[in-house]
């Protein structure tokens, strides 16, 4: 029949019909007649942990449903003005092809229908399938070869699907205006409701729109869309599918539009910037496919489900937490990171997402490193010190080991892990110490710049970065840390979720993962795609890590953090950056770690007089804490071994107050060498008494530590460290001319 059918195309050009129906049919048959029966492109669907749904992206706007998820009105609306005799005819509808070819025949080109809606189906299969314009293209042709591909196609396509497989296919992929794909975005598109709950008037309206989808789209033309409306009615009721009186009801009510704009990648998403981090996964990573365009066809078309990390909770107190800082000029963002997973529970920037620069927008994810769509990265300030403490514990350096702290100084002698050396280093503090020497409790909770100069030179420049890189640490544009003595104090420019999964490293007891956004990945027929799991490594020993927590915890109760603890146990570590520019703190509790960044992304040392040091931005993250843990239980840290605290070590006695020899004696009595600084101190006190001691007292230190004891002239003139507690005056912001990098201990 098909042979037949075919011939009439030929009649002009042969003598004989005989022999144009048998060539015909012998070239029919000779079209290939395998045909992929592919699911259409589906759009991907990204999941917060609780499940909200946070973001969609699509090539086409589209979600396939079954049969029975489109109400029946629809069906028969779409059977009716498509193809009516469906359910009658075989693959071929004889009468109207026969008579569309014969007239396209006589125009010399394809001017007239008459496919079936299985023509139909395969014509829209064609098209999805396609790979780039030329194939998109060959698809649409209006030529006589694509027709009898078609119906080539339509054959096979009957013999391996049912008539109802038909139609539901047809309706999943037919294109209904409007950038709606099917018929459940078309029903959300224009009405906000699913495809099983359109009513007669709204199944009209969607079955005659597929005729010419840009002419009759109600939302530009109205007047054409209800034309054609009245068209299906009219037709559904000589069909008998209706009566003349449900046409005539249907056909004099007005259109009535609900319509919802699809919102589609990360610009419509409530969490942008963790969407954009998603989304560079997924197009960067090599395990969801070879190519870059494998991988885009992957997450447009692919109809993915992705399951994230993403707690909406710990989202919205971070949120909240950095819109209470006034941005000025300023950018605040901030990553947590859950301890032993690497799972990253909030990612937050203070500006919104967007490409209008004037309107202080950015689509840059600051909270990200450049291969997630972040910058080139920003300095970590002093809480990069964390990892040359560790190293330093891990040598086997006791807490109590003290080390010179005075107001400047410059160190040499360092060596990188090729051996090699670098420049005398010229170092100062950003604010006062108390004495002239610290230990690894007093030096991290002042952090004081440079104690920690000698304590990086004792310890080992390559072993303090090769901690660091235990911890995941690298620069934000990929490269390896630069091995240089200032590294200690956050040269290297890091990104704040690299940095929250490193303190939530410790946090786990120093086993280190991987940061992480994605925990599950199925395709549209519900397969699971494997997903790059967290690599979680032992980056040091438990007893180490343990140790550190204890030392940064009292950065929270007598350093440059204290009083921004929450109320259970916590960590952390104040940073600040080149001039006091920018800011950074990182801190922890064991079940959940954050880093928060403040400064100016555009030019990162920013303004040389805009003052910021990294306890001002403390109260970010406790508020985005408090905030993420708020209802949860409080757990504990692991005690130090005490052997690890105690070997060795002597709490020096308080004589703050005391006459010196009387307080030389009881730190005497105490077990440590004691010396008078030459220098005595201004002070309100009564001459000849104790101002304050280094290391200060109550510290535990080793036994063969000096005490330098400073004591007062009895001048009346209040010192800046009178009260013992060494908060002293902040750092004036020099640019540190023949002093390196004075970033701040607070």
């Amino acid at each position: 029949m098909a042979g037949v059918l075919v011939s009439f195309l030929a009649l002009p050009a042969v003598g004989s019909a005989g022999m144009a129906t048998r060539d015909a049919a012998d070239g029919f048959k000779n079209l290939p007649a395998d045909f992929s029966i592919q699911p259409p492109p589906e759009r991907t669907t990204v999941y917060s942990a609780d499940g909200q749904v946070i973001a969609t992206f699509y090539h086409h706007n589209r979600e396939s449903v079954r049969l029975d998820q489109v109400a029946p009105i629809m069906q028969k609306a779409v059977v009716a003005i498509e193809d009516s005799r469906f359910y009658q005819h075989g693959p071929l509808d004889m009468k109207g092809s026969a008579r569309a070819l014969v007239t396209n025949a006589q125009e010399g080109g394809v001017k007239q229908g008459g496919s079936t809606l299985t023509q139909q189906y395969v014509k829209n299969l064609l098209v999805e399938s396609a790979d780039n314009d030329k194939e998109i293209a060959e698809a649409k042709a209006p030529t006589f070869g694509r027709k009898l591909r078609e119906l080539r196609y339509a054959v096979n396509v009957e013999k391996r699907l049912t008539k109802d497989q038909i139609l539901q296919g047809y309706l999943n992929i037919a294109y209904f205006g409007a950038g709606a794909y099917g018929v459940q975005a078309a029903a959300q598109r224009y009405f906000s409701k699913d495809a099983t709950e359109l009513t007669l008037p709204e199944a009209a309206l969607l079955a005659g729109i597929t005729n010419s989808p840009s002419y009759y789209d109600p939302t530009v033309f109205p007047d054409h869309a209800r034309e054609r409306r009245n068209t299906v009615l009219y037709r559904m009721a000589e069909l008998k599918i209706i009566t003349k009186q449900q046409a005539d009801q249907a056909a004099a009510l007005p259109i009535k539009l609900h319509p919802k704009l699809p919102k589609s990648d990360c610009s419509a998403s409530k969490v942008p910037f963790f969407c954009q981090y998603v989304k560079n996964e997924i197009l960067g990573n090599p395990a969801f496919g070879k190519t870059q365009t494998d991988r885009e066809h992957l997450l447009y078309r692919g109809g993915l489900t992705i399951r994230t990390t993403i707690d909406m909770k710990a989202q919205k107190a971070a949120q909240q937490a950095l819109s209470r800082r006034p941005n000025h000029d300023r950018t605040a963002t901030e990553a947590m990171v859950k301890p032993g997973t690497g799972e990253i529970k909030a990612m937050v920037v203070s500006r919104k997402y967007g490409a209008n620069v004037k309107k202080g927008q950015t689509q840059l994810n600051l909270a990200a490193d450049y291969a997630h769509g972040g910058n080139m990265g920003y300095s970590a300030g002093s809480t990069f010190k964390i990892f040359t403490l560790a190293a330093a514990l891990d040598k086997g350096i006791s807490p109590g080991a003290s080390y010179p702290a005075p107001e400047s100084t410059t160190v040499s002698g360092y060596r990188d892990c090729k051996g090699g050396g670098s420049e005398p280093w010229p170092v100062q503090n950003a604010e006062k110490s108390k004495g002239k020497s610290a230990n690894l409790q007093t030096g991290t909770w002042e952090s004081i710049n440079t104690f920690y100069a000698y304590l990086e030179k004792d310890v080992g420049l390559c072993n303090a970065v090769k901690m660091a890189e235990n911890f995941g640490m690298k620069r934000a544009d990929g490269k390896p840390l630069q091995q240089n003595p200032a590294q200690v104090l956050g040269t290297n420019e890091i990104d704040v979720t690299h940095l929250a999964a490193a303190y939530a490293g410790f946090a786990a007891r120093g086993q280190y993962c991987t940061p992480i956004a994605i925990t599950e990945v199925t395709d549209s027929t519900g397969k699971k795609i494997k997903v790059p799991k967290a690599k979680c490594t032992q980056a040091v020993d438990h007893e180490i890590a343990d140790e550190v927590t204890s030392i940064l915890q009292g950065v929270l109760t007598r350093g440059t953090a204290r009083g921004e603890g929450l109320g259970r146990p916590a960590a952390g570590k104040t940073g600040t950056c080149e001039s006091f520019t920018c800011a950074v703190f990182a801190g922890y509790t064991p079940d959940l770690a954050a880093a928060v960044w403040y400064g100016s992304p555009e030019a990162p040392w920013g303004n040389r007089n805009y003052n910021v040091f990294g306890a001002d931005i403390a109260p970010i993250w406790r508020a985005s804490m408090l905030g993420a843990l708020r209802g949860t239980k409080a757990s504990s840290f692991h005690t130090p071994l005490k052997d690890f605290a105690t070997l060795d070590q002597q709490k020096i006695p308080n004589v703050q107050g005391m006459p010196v020899q009387q307080a030389k004696k009881k730190i005497e009595n105490a077990g440590f060498d004691v010396q008078i600084s030459p220098r005595a101190v201004d002070s309100n006190q009564p001459a000849n008494t104790v101002v304050y001691t280094s290391p200060s007292g109550g510290s535990q230190v080793d036994q063969n530590t000096t005490v330098m004891l400073f004591v007062s002239n009895g001048s009346g003139a209040v010192g800046a460290n009178d009260n013992g507690t060494g908060k002293g005056k902040r750092g004036n912001g020099r640019k540190g001319k023949g002093f390196g990098w004075p970033f701040g201990g607070r």
